[in-house]
């Protein structure tokens, strides 16, 4: 019989679920095996943030550098621009929103009455990380950059392997136990008396979410349309095949056939359209920063933890180089954003795990909404490209 596949969102749902459900009534004896799994896993991601940012970051940044053009530049510039755009966007939205929606000073951390944190794992195993994220941050950027400049592929081909292994680690090992480990979140926070707090947080935010990724979109195409001087909602409609097919791929990768297809009748040139929206589909993920920015406002807001513009906006414009390596598997990009809501944030194994649950679960409209955006970049970097062929 031929194997049913079930993509990772129906498995987190369905750990989500499973959670509640079986939290309230399964012995403490039997929840605490999956705390410890928790445990284990947990040790495990924090290991490896600083392997998947180096893997990632270094040649992704190698590879834009090495891009021959002005038109790259021109590309990258404006991806950047318009995924910073979106976290600031998303910044200000949420601070006025969440304050009148969500309880502020809510628990997220399992505890019993006493005020103890409660089941905790049979057994702990140390798995310390080889550097800090920092560190792995600060080596990405400088030998990407290096790589960028020096003439010899010899390092290049090495990072390019180290990427291809920890891409493997993702697909074939964290992705597939985050289920598991968000499984165990949830029987824990059912059996201590928190689940429903944030079940009420996850329904609000992903309302809120789904609002402004809709309004982010008006706004983009509203300035392709005004820099190329053409109608903004024809050039939105346009784009609509493309924003379906990503609510079912959830993949902006898969959806590039399409996404290029509708580019084109937009207008763009055809050699446009073919630099542009691979390179998009790949470094322009501001639906995804959108997602990230306001999962992590909201769970900071309901810890009563502080939030700054100072401290939100750094940790956006790092968010925004740390898209450029999000690789192409479902939830890649909360992946690569791991290590900043670490460090940058202070976001513990259960706070990561209930951003990478909140996060999928609004994979799709995050994808779709990176790669329609994608169509609204090709159009003004064509207008840019034909105004330099004219002058």
């Amino acid at each position: 019989m031929k194997k049913i596949k079930i993509n990772l969102l129906v498995k987190v749902l369905i750990a989500i679920v499973a959670g509640i459900l079986f939290g309230q009534f399964l012995p403490e004896s039997i929840i605490r095996l999956f705390v410890t799994f928790n445990s284990l896993f947990g040790n495990f991601l924090s290991f490896a943030i600083p392997l998947i940012i180096v893997g990632l970051v270094t040649p992704a940044i190698g590879d834009l550098g090495r891009g021959a053009g002005r038109l790259l530049g021109i590309t990258a510039l404006l991806a950047y621009g318009s995924t910073i755009f979106s976290g600031f966007f998303t910044y200000f939205s949420c601070d006025w929103i969440f304050p009148n929606i969500l309880p502020a000073n809510t628990t997220l951390f399992p505890v019993d009455t006493s005020g103890n944190v409660a089941l905790k794992p049979y057994f702990e195993v140390a798995m310390p990380p080889i550097m800090d994220v920092m560190t792995a941050l600060l080596l990405s950027f400088t030998v990407g950059l290096g790589l960028s400049y020096i003439e010899g592929n010899v390092l290049k081909d090495g990072f390019n392997d180290f990427k291809d292994i920890v891409s493997l680690m993702i697909e074939a090992v964290i992705i597939p136990l985050l289920p598991w480990h968000i499984l165990g979140i949830f029987l824990n926070m059912t059996a201590t008396g928190q689940v429903f707090n944030v079940i009420s947080m996850f329904v609000k935010v992903i309302v809120v979410i789904f609002v402004l990724h809709i309004l982010l979109l008006l706004i983009q195409f509203a300035v392709a349309g005004a820099i190329s001087r053409r109608n903004p909602f024809k050039l939105l409609r346009n784009m609509l095949p493309a924003y379906a097919t990503a609510l079912g791929t959830q993949s902006s990768a898969a959806t590039i056939p399409v996404t290029l297809a509708q580019t084109i009748r937009n207008g763009v040139r055809k050699n446009i359209a073919i630099f542009v929206v691979p390179l998009c589909a790949t470094i322009h993920l501001a639906g995804s920063t959108m997602k990230i920015v306001a999962c992590a406002m909201a769970i900071l807001f309901m810890t009563a933890a502080p939030i700054t513009l100072v401290q939100l906006g750094g940790f956006i414009f790092m968010l925004g180089i740390a898209m450029v390596a999000a690789p192409g598997v479902p939830g890649g990009a909360i992946m690569a954003a791991l290590g900043l809501l670490q460090t940058m944030l202070g976001f513990d194994e259960t706070l990561q795990a209930l951003m990478i649950a909140l996060y999928i679960a609004m994979d799709s409209f995050g994808t779709a909404c990176n790669v329609t955006g994608d169509g609204a970049i090709a159009v003004v970097v064509d207008r840019i490209a034909g105004k330099q062929v004219t002058n």
